[in-house]
Order: structure tokens, then C-alpha cells, then sequence
């Protein structure tokens, strides 16, 4: 299964993501319409990216009253069937995280679908701050540095160090 991976070290506040995301759900470059959203924090200059993390337990989909949201076990894609949303918004208020929301027009409750396994933000995020990886590969990667950060740690104790 893939996830969409954000690093906010990269992310420069170009928005292009955003523009790409409601491009390609609307044909039409408004970011109000986009999944995604940079959230920028000008007094210390950080952007840092917002999107659906499809949680494993979609607090989302366990409020919404017509199951308008369920995960699709295939691809772990928490996905809204828009003709069984009748826009009640309990969705946006249990997420977590903010990334439900409703588009443009304030009536049409809006979330990240992964484009369909082919994400257009990633396409044009050319300071790398948004990958599309294998959740296989990002747990090797994480367990790699976790157990090199400790072996340093040790490395230090050992010398009488911090």
C-alpha cells in the first residue's frame, strides 16, 4: 500500500500542489478546491503541507451517517461516494487534522483521494517536500535510522557523554 509522505523541510510555499490538485479535480486552477493545502507560518517562514493521511481509524468515516466515507481495503484510501453525502459536515469537525473541508462554493464536502493511486501533487512538487511511497519502505527506512540515531546515542554514553 502507498501513502502520501510530506516533508515539511522541503516545501518552499510555491503552492503548485494545490494548483495541480483542483486542476485535476475540477479542470480549473482554484485553490479553494484543493485537497491539499499549504499552511504557512511567515514569522519563522515555514510551509508545511496539509493533506488526508487516510488514517487507519478514519474517525471520518465512523461519524458520517449515510457511510458517504469508507476505506477501500485495497488501497487504504478513506474514499467519499458524493451521490451518498447529503453534506451534514460531521465529517469535517471529526477530523483530526483539518483535511476534510468543504470546496469553493461551501457546499460540496471535499477530501484527497490519492488522484486515484497517481497523486498531481507529487508530479509538481519539484523541491521533493511530497512523495508517494510504499508503506513497506518508509517502516525500513524509519526502523534503519531509528536504530542508527540509538546506536550513535550509545556510542556517546559509552564515552561518558551526554
Amino acid at each position: 500500500m502507498k501513502v502520501l509522505m510530506l516533508d515539511q523541510a522541503k516545501c518552499t510555499g510555491c503552492r503548485a500542489c494545490e494548483y495541480a490538485c483542483s486542476f485535476e479535480h475540477t479542470g480549473k486552477f482554484n485553490p479553494l478546491d484543493s485537497r491539499i493545502k499549504v499552511n504557512e507560518f511567515w514569522e519563522d517562514l515555514t510551509f508545511v503541507p496539509s493533506v488526508c493521511l487516510q488514517c487507519e481509524r478514519a474517525y471520518c468515516e465512523e461519524v458520517c451517517p449515510t457511510s458517504a466515507l469508507t476505506k477501500n481495503p485495497e488501497t487504504g484510501v478513506v474514499e467519499l461516494n458524493k451521490e451518498k453525502c447529503i453534506g451534514c459536515k460531521q465529517c469535517i469537525v471529526a477530523c483530526p487534522w483539518g483535511s476534510i473541508k468543504l470546496d469553493h462554493t461551501g457546499k460540496e464536502v471535499i477530501k484527497c483521494d490519492n488522484c486515484g493511486g497517481d497523486p498531481a501533487c507529487i508530479k509538481v512538487c519539484y523541491p521533493g517536500a511530497l512523495s508517494y511511497e510504499e508503506v513497506e519502505d518508509i517502516t525500513n527506512v524509519k526502523v534503519q535510522e531509528t536504530a542508527t540515531r540509538l546506536k550513535e546515542i550509545a556510542k556517546d554514553l559509552v564515552k561518558g557523554g551526554a
